[in-house]
């Protein structure tokens, strides 16, 4: 009996890891990645490494709480923000009266009340905007949104009106004894949030609520014929959703200690959209993507270029146009290939394909920065940079190389896209042909 157990252990141990191997590497990684940015000479993390990281797990955690609409009830938000907004002025309120009525509230909970916060708004919001769906569900929560959004510059008691609710993180109260008085605290603390909300967010996907959710996205009329509610579904959904997106609004105020009516704005939805819509609504890990390459773009990007948000707007496009599934979809595309054994035989078409794009991205870049210098950077007195690099942005010459790059580059790359295209249809027929894809 004990080698049998013994032997059914050693044999779960596998799987088990590979079933969940993929959130060990997010908590791992998340855990380590203050350390690379650590300075030895001064003896602390980088203020902006732990800032921006800060910032991505936050972002996962309202993007996954958005794809909790979009991707598995199919309802396209233009409002979410004003469910983190809530939440986070439910924190900053919270934080404000412990400071004033010494409560031993730990801080460590925070994230819960503007989880609460949102739940609370979701209820209220969700019973209007959840009788539409499709479009008319969209105008409603965008509707909501504005509503909310002027509210908070009217209502100076509870949104504190253009100046906001400023607040303080550090109470005498902690679960740990842990001041949180440095930005390291706080992102471990983030980093504890976020992998127990996203491994919520996970588990609701396989509840009878989460799968009727997909049923009704899916098919709305066959779901009312096998006896549900659609509008109860979405009701339910709208609600859980509007808790996780308040939990992630209570880590924006534990980071920030301030919180404006620019939680509440279209802005900060829009940012939930792209991320989800970037990383891939088709699973549950492609939000979490996309968040990384946003918040990587409006931290990192933004540092070089004043037109980054320009970059992010096509970066958007072209995955509407050529990658539906966002990030994840491309890569589970790959899958059938890789059960193959034949990616290999892609790398050459790849490489092809990189060379031409890589120029008409140049070619891009340097006519943006060139324009933006001139009607933007030129009156402020700034000279033109780009990598390191220092063109005339009024010679001719310059102005010629980025369209002709440009040019040239998107010509070349439509034309070794057919040939990719042929390389990748083979072996995709190939993969039918073998029953790996359906």
């Amino acid at each position: 009996m004990s080698t049998q157990t013994s032997s059914a252990t050693a044999m779960s141990t596998p799987s088990f890891l590979r079933r969940h191997g993929l959130w060990f590497f997010m908590l791992a990684l998340m855990l380590v990645l203050p350390w690379v940015f650590y300075d030895h000479e001064k003896g602390r993390h980088s203020g902006f490494a732990i800032t921006l990281l800060s910032e991505m797990a936050l972002m996962s955690i309202f993007a996954l709480s958005y794809n909790m609409l979009m991707g598995q009830a199919g309802l396209l938000s233009f409002g979410h923000a004003v469910l983190f907004g809530v939440g986070a002025y439910f924190v900053a309120h919270t934080l404000n009266f412990i400071k004033a009525s010494g409560l031993p509230i730990p801080v460590e909970l925070m994230p819960l009340v503007g989880g609460i916060g949102g739940l609370v708004c979701g209820v209220l919001t969700g019973y209007v905007a959840t009788k539409q769906r499709a479009t008319a569900f969209a105008m409603i929560t965008m509707g909501i949104g504005e509503l909310l959004t002027a509210a908070a510059l009217m209502f100076m008691t509870f949104f504190g009106g253009e100046g906001g609710i400023t607040t303080d993180r550090v109470v005498d109260t902690s679960l740990f004894g842990i001041p949180y008085t440095r930005p390291i605290q706080v992102y471990y603390l983030l980093v504890a949030w976020a992998m127990i909300a996203a491994l919520l967010m996970y588990l609701q996907t396989q509840t009878p609520l989460g799968r009727m959710a997909n049923a009704s996205r899916d098919n709305y009329e066959r779901t009312q014929f096998v006896g549900y509610d659609p509008r109860v579904i979405r009701y339910w959904q709208f609600i859980l959703s509007g808790f996780f997106a308040g939990v992630a609004g209570g880590m924006y105020c534990l980071v920030y200690e301030i919180v404006t009516f620019d939680t509440l704005a279209a802005v900060k939805s829009a940012n939930a959209l792209l991320a989800t819509y970037i990383g891939g609504a088709v699973g549950f890990f492609g939000p979490i993507m996309g968040a990384v390459l946003v918040v990587g773009m409006q931290s990192g990007v933004s540092l070089h270029t004043s037109a980054w948000l320009l970059y992010l707007g096509v970066v958007f496009i072209a995955m509407v146009i050529y990658a539906p599934g966002g990030l994840l979809g491309l890569f589970a595309n790959h899958l059938p290939i890789i059960r193959m054994g034949r990616m290999r035989e892609l790398l050459v078409p790849y490489a092809r394909v990189l060379l031409p794009a890589l120029l008409m991205t140049a070619g891009f870049v340097l006519f943006v920065e060139i324009v933006t210098h001139q009607t933007i950077n030129a009156a402020q007195g700034k000279k033109f940079s780009l990598l390191g690099l220092k063109p005339d942005p009024g010679s001719l010459v310059v102005w010629a190389g980025a369209i002709i790059a440009m040019v040239a580059g998107a010509l070349w790359l439509r034309h070794e896209g057919r040939f990719f295209m042929a390389k990748w249809n083979a072996l995709i027929e190939d993969a039918k042909a073998r029953g790996i894809v359906g």
